[in-house]
């Protein structure tokens, strides 16, 4: 079956406010939620901002028994699928939970929870383990966590595709819903900030200040520097049309068309060759059913990086070489590189499909690429198409692309 998938809600704990409301309103106003790391220390490190999660109170979402229970990063995807759910206003008492379900994309998982396991398993010995850190540290605790406080009893899996992860996980729910495996699925990702991850990404020099100058996101900026890192967490009430229609629902777009593809490359850095993103966006188009005169929106991956924007923005330009052009913008000058921050781009674009606003990209003065760039402040413009473009470290690509939605 070749079903309509729509989506219908969305969660957010994102560094831009936690909720739809508050995320769409700091992000179309071109609020920055890149401020110095207050949770942890950082003098240690050359890099001390960072797109920090404030403001959030896991009590408002999750129930006491299971939040003990939770890692910090399941406590944001559980509290994002819950908000998604509500958003959506999907009565799960009232559905066949066998057909809901839950994927979700992390690029290193409870990452602060694996940390503390091996301090004490090698530093005291296993004896001295704490037993409820060990479910906390596989990569699908969090999926584990959201099922069980939402009682959802379809699908549920976790991708783990670096930077594409939850773009991905995206494109793995809609396929159950498009193929009648699911009827509503929970879909996004999430990571979060830790000293650990802060460690290893500055001994690969993969973050602001790489080269010196300023700590700062520049996504697609001759002056970047490398990126600067965040956390938080976005998902999708991803729902077939029939259920949506079924029971009511607003909806904000539809799930038109995904792609995904690959390319040699050496495993933490990027190929020089932009065939890989280009065939990833071509599957997108291709699945739905336009071209790209279409796209009036793009939502690229640049978070500031040397090699990742030079990469993009070959891509982008050799994609849309003929023709009418979209407007592009990336939401990680405002965000950081969440790494697996699909969940939270993918909601900024079904918001801008609605609601005809395309925001800034925070950062950008002097961009390195052809194609006409939002920088300052969002742009009011018909949105009818948006495409949402993922390029991860070690050659995985993937895009999505959404449509304002038509009865017809």
């Amino acid at each position: 079956m070749n079903r309509r998938v729509v989506v219908t809600g969305m969660g957010l704990v994102s560094p831009l406010g936690v909720g739809r409301q508050a995320f769409a309103d700091n992000l179309f106003r071109g609020a920055c939620g890149i401020r110095p790391i207050e949770r942890f220390a950082t003098t240690a490190f050359k890099s001390h901002m960072g797109g920090e999660i404030r403001d959030f109170s896991p009590r408002d979402f999750i129930s006491g028994r299971n939040m003990r229970r939770m890692d910090r990063l399941s406590r944001m995807v559980t509290a994002s699928a819950r908000m998604a759910v509500e958003d959506a206003a999907l009565d799960l008492d009232g559905t066949d939970r066998q057909r809901v379900g839950l994927v979700i994309g992390t690029a290193f998982g409870p990452v602060d929870i694996a940390v503390q396991f091996a301090d004490a398993l090698f530093g005291e010995g296993p004896r001295r383990v704490n037993p409820i850190l060990v479910p906390n540290t596989v990569m699908n605790a969090p999926a584990g966590h959201a099922a069980i406080e939402l009682g959802l009893r379809g699908i549920n899996s976790t991708v783990n595709h670096r930077e594409a992860s939850a773009e991905t996980a995206i494109a793995y729910a809609a396929m159950q819903i498009r193929e009648n495996r699911a009827d509503v699925v929970l879909a996004g990702g999430g990571d979060i900030l830790s000293p650990f991850l802060l460690a290893v990404l500055e001994r690969f020099m993969a973050l602001s200040p790489q080269n010196g100058g300023d700590e700062r996101a520049r996504p697609f900026d001759r002056h970047r520097n490398g990126p600067v890192s965040g956390e938080g967490a976005g998902l999708l009430c991803l729902e077939s049309l029939e259920s949506a229609r079924s029971r009511g629902a607003g909806i904000y777009c539809e799930m038109a068309g995904w792609g995904m593809s690959s390319a040699p490359a050496p495993a933490n850095d990027w190929t020089g060759d932009p065939a890989g993103p280009v065939l990833a966006m071509q599957k997108a188009l291709a699945l739905a059913d336009a071209g790209t005169a279409d796209i009036d929106a793009l939502s690229a991956a640049a978070s500031g990086g040397i090699n990742a924007d030079r990469l993009e923005g070959l891509a982008l330009e050799r994609l849309f070489m003929r023709g009418p052009k979209p407007v592009v913008t990336s939401i990680k000058g405002a965000l950081g590189e969440i790494f697996a921050s699909g969940g939270i781009r993918a909601a900024a674009m079904a918001l801008s499909v609605h609601d005809d606003m395309v925001p800034p990209t925070l950062g950008l003065t002097s961009p390195i690429i052809s194609l006409d760039t939002v920088q300052t402040t969002a742009r009011r413009m018909s949105v009818k198409y948006g495409m949402i473009n993922a390029c991860a470290s070690g050659g995985t690509f993937a895009a999505l692309v959404l449509r304002k939605f038509d009865e017809g």
